[in-house]
């Protein structure tokens, strides 16, 4: 048996998600029991279905660069403060 991720999709509307794994003895089955399974009541339209095996997914020292870029993600604190900060520094002084 072979283990499958299996990801969906509503045709025109945001990105794929993950909605589970199964098992099957062969892709043709995969197929079959993911419809089955995941697409029963119309969820979506477009469907996914990987062996587990063929993801790749490398190890943490090939994304650790990116660890040490906050100013990349931020939540808007820092130029609100900034902001806050130039309006009360204008106010007491004009």
């Amino acid at each position: 048996m072979t283990t499958f991720e299996v990801f969906l999709k509503k045709d025109g509307r945001d990105e794929f998600r993950h909605v589970g794994a199964l098992e099957a003895a062969n892709d043709e089955l995969a197929l079959v029991s993911a419809r089955e399974c995941y697409v029963r009541r119309a969820e979506g339209d477009l469907l996914w279905v990987v062996r587990r095996d063929n993801i790749l997914h490398p190890d943490r020292d090939f994304t650790a660069p990116n660890a040490t870029k906050p100013h990349r993600h931020h939540s808007g604190e820092a130029v609100a403060a900034r902001r806050k900060a130039l309006r009360e520094s204008t106010q007491t002084n004009g």
